[in-house]
């Protein structure tokens, strides 16, 4: 696998993300990808700091001749989002990403493949690395944490870094450049129940709904995908009401950022219903597989028969959860007015998990407009008050204001018209990217992001675009030079 990697074109870019592949680097365990990084600088004689929640910087003299140029930071964080398959063995923690080449494609065997944003992260390593590229002062940031928290970003303390114009190298879309973002914020919430004793002859199901897409829950909200949480409690609500189904538990979604896309629930119906039960289910599926033709193609859903559990939630508290989950917002709420294939303003419902005591639900809401992200907070915290949930808002992050007038989005428009004969297209994007965040303590960089084709981050059916890395590193190498 890694020799096919290490023999892509350009081939100092793919050696570094074959390297990144074979170390485990989940959201907030990158110790690993950290000390690998710190060797890289050590080895190629590049000087280089490590703050106190583990960002690396890299420096990088300019090219003779080139030491006037306005100085470059280039950046992406080392994290990636951890999702799977349910049918795959992997530890996030210990085991490499599987990468492997499928036409002009690299993805995953039944994991997320960390291009988003490994890829940004070789690029930056390959530029460091070069001896025959043109740049002025060259910095490098790698930051932790980006995905379930931006924690790096937020502990960047102002003063760190040398240069003017700040390239981040976390979009997927090539031939795009994005100078703005939404915020966002999360929102916690806690249902108490209480376990009661299964009563009467009853019959026990773990319900399997799995096979959905997921994806970026900020640039695939828009999309139409289904979101198992939802799809998962609209059965529950309607079987409980006609079958007398009790939920023992129910678990969906695992990441705050990654539309949910598989979700379980250990279930009782009376031995009497189950018949009826099993036959409602198999309906069921045929009504989800024809609402969402032609955006979902694999969906399952299975009742399996298990052994019973010993306790099932109160029924009080049963339907105050159903009635909630179905009542939370999701999707995108509002486009942006004079962009209207943009999304202005969402909300995923991530997860739903109970442990016997309470229930845990967390939304990811998401707004260019950062009193929209405050209304659409306040929403979902009544909404949950309404059914005796308490909620946490938590981890608020700004957006990114576009600058349209911004020197690095005149030079990238130029070097594009001149590579490719046509100019870029100029976006905002409907997901968090860690520019906002710097924008604090670096008001006066000049921020810009770009990268290449991926297509469904945060998900198994994560892939990137070999031509288009080619692409991206001709890009970034004629933008340096043209600074």
């Amino acid at each position: 696998m890694d020799k096919v990697l290490k023999d892509l074109q350009p081939q100092l870019l793919w050696k570094h993300f074959s390297a990144l592949c074979a170390i485990p680097h989940p959201s907030k365990k990158e110790e690993k990808l950290v000390e690998f990084i710190k060797a890289f600088a050590i080895t190629q004689g590049l000087d280089y700091t490590v703050d106190a929640v583990g960002n690396v910087i890299i420096r990088k003299p300019a090219t003779p001749g080139m030491e006037n140029r306005p100085g470059v930071v280039l950046q992406a964080h080392l994290d990636m989002v951890p999702q799977k398959n349910s049918d795959v063995q992997h530890d996030f923690e210990k085991d490499s990403i599987k990468a492997y080449i499928d036409g002009d494609w690299v993805r995953a065997k039944g994991t997320t493949l960390g291009a988003d944003n490994g890829i940004g992260v070789a690029a930056a390593l390959a530029a460091l690395e070069s001896k025959d590229i043109e740049h002025g002062p060259l910095e490098a940031l790698f930051t932790v944490d980006e995905e379930a928290g931006m924690t790096g970003a937020r502990a960047l303390e102002a003063g760190q870094l040398n240069g003017s114009i700040f390239i981040n190298l976390d979009s997927e879309e090539e031939g795009e450049l994005y100078i703005g973002c939404a915020g966002g914020i999360n929102a916690e919430s806690y249902l108490p129940y209480r376990s009661d004793p299964v009563q009467g002859n009853a019959s026990a199901f773990e319900l399997r709904l799995t096979g959905l897409k997921g994806g970026h829950s900020g640039l695939d909200i828009n999309l139409g995908r289904g979101n198992a949480n939802k799809l998962l409690n609209r059965l529950l609500w309607k079987a409980a009401q006609t079958y007398n189904l009790k939920i023992s538990s129910f678990n969906g979604g695992n990441m705050r950022n990654a539309i949910p896309r598989e979700a379980f629930a250990v279930v009782v119906v009376p031995s009497d219903k189950t018949e009826k039960f099993l036959q409602y289910v198999a309906e069921y599926l045929n009504v989800i597989t024809a609402e969402l033709a032609g955006v979902e193609f694999d969906v399952s859903l299975t009742a399996t028969p298990v052994e019973c559990p010993a306790t099932v939630m109160d029924m009080v508290s049963q339907d105050k959860l159903l009635n909630l989950i179905y009542a939370i917002p999701n999707g995108a709420i509002r486009m942006i007015a004079d962009k209207p294939e943009v999304v202005e303003t969402s909300t995923n419902l991530a997860i739903v998990k109970t442990d016997g005591k309470q229930v845990e639900i967390m939304c990811l809401l998401r707004s260019s407009v950062d009193t929209a992200k405050e209304d659409l907070a306040n929403a979902v915290t009544a909404t949950c008050e309404l059914a005796g949930a308490t909620t946490i808002l938590n981890g608020s992050y700004p957006g990114w204001k576009p600058n349209f007038d911004s020197a690095i989005l005149k030079t990238m428009t130029d070097v594009h018209q001149k590579l490719y004969g046509k100019p870029a297209l100029v976006k905002v994007i409907h997901a968090g990217l860690e520019c906002g965040i710097f924008g604090t303590n670096y008001p006066d960089m000049d921020y810009i992001s770009f990268g290449p084709d991926i297509q469904h981050p945060h998900s198994p059916g994560e892939k990137v675009s070999i031509p288009s890395v080619a692409n991206f590193w001709e890009y970034l190498l004629e933008t340096l030079k043209s600074v």
